[in-house]
């Protein structure tokens, strides 16, 4: 599982700096890469909140273990 938690990470970056790049100039580099909304952007979007959501648990799981 360390693999997966290694690729959701490297797809959370993905995800921060195209939000960064968002906030700043307005380039949404994801949509300019794969299309707006295309099929493929979406699941990019989908993989980085997913990847979100397995690095929280993670996160929280070795937090408990840490106690």
């Amino acid at each position: 599982m360390e693999i997966i938690t290694k690729i959701a990470a490297a797809l959370l970056i993905v995800g921060g700096l195209n939000w960064g790049l968002i906030g700043l100039v307005e380039f949404d580099l994801v949509a300019f890469l794969f299309g707006s909304m295309s099929i493929l952007s979406r699941i990019v979007y989908t993989l980085v909140g997913v990847s979100a959501i397995w690095v929280l648990v993670d996160w929280a799981r070795h937090m408990s273990l840490n106690r």
